[in-house]
């Protein structure tokens, strides 16, 4: 199966199995989804999703969030990770968005790749799921699956976006992003599957036998 036909029968499996993928991350407004993303680096939706609505309640927007202290923002966050960093992160980009910003979340990405604790990934999160406009944003699941896949070489993450986005529609990127990062979890995850055993990894190279060594990001 040549490229262009992996790509057409991955988005036909995908919205077979995906047809409407939720947002992972819970959130009521772009602040909140900026802070969940900024929580996800190294720990699970699941886990954010957890701690978060007592992070919320006490501050769903930048005004409030900046009269909280360090220790209050680290006691709820902890669980998440690095958790001193990201306390920092959250009250500094806070102020930043008050001070600089209107108490608005900016909606582009060379404007929101300068807050604290936000690095392209997040960006472009916040840009698809906030915002609507078209992005590719690169896990460490979909940089798994596009080397499972044959649609990367899989040298750094910025190559894998490069790529995708390369291979698939504009208008179908930000419904991807999501479709590929569940499908990773349940079918294609990084301790099983291994390139040969999930639907796609199966119909995209019918003939392969042996695991796939996988680059990490």
């Amino acid at each position: 199966m040549i490229k262009s036909e992996r790509v057409k029968n991955i988005i036909q499996i995908l919205n077979r199995v995906y047809p409407n993928p939720p947002i992972p991350l819970d959130h009521k407004n772009t602040f909140e989804l900026l802070i969940s993303v900024l929580l996800s680096a190294q720990c699970t939706d699941q886990r954010v999703n957890q701690v978060t609505p007592d992070l919320f309640r006490l501050a769903d927007n930048p005004e409030d969030m900046c009269k909280l202290d360090l220790d209050t923002i680290y006691g709820i966050i902890k669980p998440c990770g690095l958790a001193p960093q990201k306390s920092s992160a959250i009250k500094e980009l806070s102020k930043i968005l008050v001070d600089d910003h209107n108490s608005n979340v900016p909606n582009t990405f060379q404007e929101l790749e300068r807050l604290p604790g936000v690095g392209h990934k997040t960006a472009s999160v916040v840009m698809s799921q906030g915002f609507g406009f078209a992005a590719f944003p690169v896990d460490t699941h979909i940089h798994r699956c596009a080397q499972r896949w044959g649609l990367t070489n899989g040298k750094n993450v910025t190559q894998t976006e490069r790529d995708l986005k390369r291979l698939f529609p504009e208008n179908l990127w930000n419904k991807l992003h999501l479709q590929i990062i569940f499908y990773a979890r349940e079918f294609c995850q990084a301790r099983s599957c291994y390139g040969i055993e999930c639907e796609i990894c199966r119909t995209s190279f019918p003939d392969r036998k042996y695991p796939i060594e996988v680059k990490k990001p």
